[in-house]
């Protein structure tokens, strides 16, 4: 069974920086990344990483979020930085194979507010 588990959230004012990190068990994931969702909007995504390291940022975010991954560990970070008001929401994090074996596998997630 899969565990995926999301850290890092909380209260942020605009501007200020936040480090989201997430920890997925069982073998390497193809594909890495970081959904989010605010009150009556649909989930989207915010970045997206592979195995071997290219990118994906939603418009929205690009210079100013940053992901990364550690393959040996099966994390994911996000860093946020210049975060504004329309940035809040839970922060949920993905983790997929694809193949035979494909899958994707969800977080609980992480509420992000960004607020004055």
């Amino acid at each position: 069974q899969v565990h995926v588990v999301e850290s890092g959230g909380g209260l942020v004012q605009p501007g200020g920086s936040l480090r989201l990190s997430c920890a997925a068990s069982g073998n390497i994931f193809d594909l890495m990344g970081w959904y989010r969702q605010a009150p009556g909007k649909q989930r989207e995504l915010v970045a997206t990483i592979t195995i071997g390291g290219s990118t994906n940022y939603a418009d929205s975010v690009k210079g100013r979020f940053t992901i990364s991954r550690d393959n040996a560990k099966n994390t994911v970070s996000l860093q946020m930085n210049s975060l504004k008001p329309e940035d809040t929401a839970v922060y949920y994090c993905n983790a997929a194979r694809l193949g035979i074996f494909a899958g994707n596998y969800w977080g609980h997630g992480t509420q992000v507010t960004v607020s004055s």
